[in-house]
């Protein structure tokens, strides 16, 4: 995947950004070494820090999550949450699911965090609202839906974080499925009247939205 950001800057940006602590670190480090192609599904620093932001700026309380590969964003928002706050994370991969478990049983803020394991959609179905911060990092094909099923969820003045939307810079021509199904992503939520949002050019792209505010 190209690299939206040169790597001087990325690095620049993370040495100037809040340092991840040991145990996230140590995460990070496993993910890398074990899950091959894969770990570069991990969200990394500089986005945890803008979804942990997120979290405490907002004060939630409760937080969605579609997608939760090996439990870095999760660990990364629930430290952000008071300790009577809730992470619900949706994943359908056992082996991950098991790898991210551990960590939470390691960390403080482990126990904040519920793990729904099955297809995000169904387990959306199951869920009530209100949830202060959404994030949607799973399969691209689905984002749309998972998109139009979270929204009824999300608090009047929450927030949903969604990663990947410039995948890798192939919006601009996209040539594969999960370039062409961003691609249409961002053009829903473009169109949206419902809400405002923002795209972040934070590694592989950030949107950032939230409900449209109706006039009083």
């Amino acid at each position: 995947m190209a690299k939206i950001v040169k790597h001087k800057m990325e690095r620049y940006a993370a040495a100037h950004s809040t340092p991840l602590p040991p145990l996230l670190e140590e995460l990070v480090a496993e993910t890398n070494e074990t899950m091959g192609p894969r770990a570069g599904m991990l969200s990394g620093q500089l986005v945890g820090n803008v979804l942990q932001t997120l979290v405490a700026t907002t004060r939630a309380e409760r937080v969605l999550e579609i997608g939760m590969f090996t439990g870095f964003s999760a660990l990364m928002m629930a430290a952000a949450l008071p300790e009577h706050g809730k992470l619900v994370s949706c994943d359908i991969n056992p082996e991950t699911i098991a790898f991210a478990k551990r960590y939470f049983e390691r960390s403080p803020h482990g126990h904040k965090i519920e793990v729904c394991e099955g297809p995000a959609l169904d387990t959306l179905k199951t869920l009530d609202g209100p949830f202060d911060v959404v994030f949607i990092d799973a399969d691209k094909p689905n984002y749309t839906a998972y998109y139009e099923a979270s929204l009824p969820l999300l608090a009047p003045h929450g927030a949903i974080a969604v990663d990947n939307v410039l995948w890798g810079g192939n919006v601009l021509d996209p040539q594969d499925d999960n370039a062409r199904a961003i691609v249409a992503f961002n053009d829903h939520v473009q169109r949206d009247e419902r809400v405002t949002n923002l795209l972040l050019t934070v590694r592989d792209g950030l949107m950032v939205i939230r409900r449209q505010e109706q006039p009083s």
